[in-house]
């Protein structure tokens, strides 16, 4: 790498080494002109000296600006700048300016660490995961995911890293000489990419199986001598059982990994929220797919019969994909060539003049009659060659009715490929196959395809009718039915609570296509508070009602408003929650001022009464006592 520059792009201070590979350099930076920390990832000086890379490079890394995902590292700018050389000689070297994680690639955990924790492994392949279902989505492949384009934060959120520049890199093979950048890692490549055939989502989701193969027992699923021989196990030999490297893989986990390392494309993964949705199965302990279950199945199927899988590439074949290995762009000595197979002349020749002549007679007619049986097996195996004997067919299982993922592991047990072709339906369920051609008992030759029609669910959807209901009951009701909330659009509403539904757009009853968004309004639990100062007693406390709110009122006299009408009121306006209280004044006349009571008039003078006598002169006089008798007079 030539000397590294002080400044990019007039903005960008390059600062200290953070890492280095095959095909860049990633410094930690500062962008000057936002004030913020990125990373400043510089490619090989060899790469920029190629017009029509560049150009790729310029169109992927836009590609990879518009990812806009939480376990996505976000690419901020690209472009070229010129860096000196040693001899003085100047060299435009493109860079991408990155967001900058503080954190540890996975690469660098396995390194300290060695394997994780099943539990902990599976929560990072499900970050990886849903980065990817995102991308593809997007229309974007990786095409290199591996431990070293993983990143886990200090937090533990898991960022993947260098989309975009695979692909850049795989596009410009045909014209660029690449001596030390390998567009996909030997250990994480998929089957179709070693064969140097066309890559889609699937081929990220092998990679991603591979990835967690290594997070689980601490080595990729093969190993050899040079990337040829890696590459040569990755499209013949089946994979290992993760649990035979570490006793905590458990048998749903193990059917997983291996049912996303399947050879062919389609008995796979074919994305990656299946994949995620088994991994979250496995560790919430919940069943895992019938695909993956078959998956498991048919390896241990194959490790009863023979063991060990044994490869069936044909040394021609061998020397095919070798060469699909370089024109993808890795010069042969990279990979180092297989020995020539198929001559004899090396080996020694059994015996001698001495041995010959020491053979007697009987020697000899053993000899002749070894030929003859030679001969014979000759004979018979051109005649079986030249189709005297028929090969064995295969009964084609019946599918119908099966997921679409359970058909695929099905066939792929008996040796048969499958196509599949969606097929609207009012009857049937998304995703279940319908008809399957050939059908089911026709005797087939190994390795046909079998074309199946799958359920794409109903032409039209009626939508349901969601008022009243709340805004989870309405996902789910949605979500039954094929269809997804899109806008949700938050109303003041007295008639409804917090999040309660209160109408659909399309309404009740419409009907839409499968897969729809059906926007809804949904109230907040608040109401506004009605302006009701200057209106009657009646009046107010009718609004009041209407809205929801409870009305508490207050009397006061005052001669300036009518009677009955509200002078005041607490709140006076603003958003309340339903069921409120709202404070109202009410005005009262004073009550009248009585006039004053004119005073009696004076009584006319009546004569002079005698004056009554005292009770004690009108009493009735007691009778006077009996005077006492005289004593008598003494004689």
């Amino acid at each position: 790498m030539a000397d590294v520059p002080k400044l990019l792009g007039g903005r960008y201070e390059v600062g200290e080494l953070l890492g280095r590979g095959g095909m860049a350099e990633v410094h930690q930076g500062y962008d000057s002109r936002l004030g913020r920390q990125v990373a400043i990832k510089m490619l090989r000086s060899e790469l920029a000296r190629d017009h029509t890379f560049l150009a790729r490079f310029s169109r992927e890394a836009q590609s990879a600006a518009g990812l806009n995902h939480a376990s996505i590292v976000a690419v901020y700018d690209h472009g070229e700048d010129a860096v000196a050389q040693a001899g003085g000689a100047t060299v435009k070297v493109p860079y991408i300016v990155m967001e900058f994680v503080d954190g540890h690639t996975l690469r660098e955990v396995l390194t300290e660490r060695g394997p994780i924790e099943p539990v902990e492994a599976m929560k990072i392949t499900e970050g990886v995961l849903d980065a990817l279902a995102y991308s593809h989505r997007m229309g974007i492949v990786h095409r290199d995911i591996k431990p070293a384009n993983v990143m886990i934060t200090q937090d533990g959120t898991v960022k993947v890293m260098d989309f975009g520049i695979a692909r850049a890199m795989a596009d410009a093979n045909a014209t660029m000489t690449q001596t030390q950048a390998v567009v996909g890692t030997a250990q994480y490549l998929s089957p179709e990419q070693a064969q140097g055939q066309n890559v889609d989502a699937r081929s990220d989701l092998y990679s991603t199986g591979c990835m967690l193969f290594e997070l689980l027992t601490d080595r990729p699923p093969f190993r050899g001598d040079s990337p040829v021989a890696i590459a040569y196990q990755h499209v013949g030999e089946k994979p290992p059982a993760p649990s035979r490297f570490s006793g905590g893989v458990s048998e749903d986990l193990d059917a997983v990994v291996l049912h996303s390392l399947a050879k062919a494309r389609e008995a796979r993964y074919q994305d990656a929220n299946q994949f995620r949705a088994d991994l979250q199965a496995v560790r919430l302990g919940r069943p895992i797919s019938d695909a993956a279950r078959g998956s498991a199945a048919a390896h241990a199927g194959a490790a009863a019969l023979g063991g060990a899988a044994v490869s069936t590439l044909t040394e021609a074949a061998r020397t095919e994909q070798l060469a699909a290995l370089d024109a993808d762009g890795e010069p042969t000595s990279a990979y180092g060539m297989l020995p020539p197979g198929g001559a004899t002349d090396t080996f020694p020749a059994i015996g001698g003049e001495q041995e010959r002549a020491k053979r007697g007679p009987a020697a000899y007619i053993l000899l002749t009659l070894a030929a003859i049986a030679a001969l014979g097996l000759l004979v018979f195996g051109v005649s079986t060659y030249f189709g005297t004997a028929a090969p064995p067919k295969i009964s084609v299982p019946r599918v119908v009715g099966d997921p679409e993922q359970t058909a695929v592991a099905t066939l792929a047990r008996v040796g048969l490929t499958s196509r599949s072709t969606p097929q609207q339906s009012d009857t049937v369920p998304t995703g279940e196959v319908i008809s399957q051609d050939p059908g089911a008992g026709t005797e087939v030759a190994d390795g046909s395809t079998v074309r199946l029609a799958v359920s794409s669910g109903p032409a039209s959807v009626g939508v349901p009718d969601l008022r009243g209901k709340s805004l989870a009951e309405a996902t789910s009701l949605l979500s039954d039915l094929g269809l997804s909330v899109g806008t949700v659009e938050k109303v003041n509403d007295p008639s409804a609570e917090k999040d309660q539904v209160i109408d659909s757009n399309p309404g009740s009853g419409a009907s839409v296509a499968p897969a729809s968004t059906v926007n809804l309004r949904v109230g907040t639990g608040k109401v506004d508070v009605p302006n009701v100062v200057g209106k009657s007693q009646n009046d107010a406390l009718r609004l009041l009602a209407e809205s929801n709110l409870t009305a508490e009122s207050d009397f006061t006299v005052t001669s300036a408003v009518p009677e009955g009408r509200i002078t005041e009121q607490t709140p006076a306006s603003g958003t309340v929650d339903i069921g409120s209280t709202v404070k109202i004044v009410v005005s009262q006349k004073e009550p009248p001022t009585p006039s004053p009571t004119p005073p009696p008039p004076s009584p006319t003078p009546s004569p002079t009464p005698s004056p009554s006598p005292s009770p004690s002169e009108t009493a009735t006089p007691s009778p006077s006592p009996s005077p006492s008798p005289s004593p008598s007079a003494s004689p």
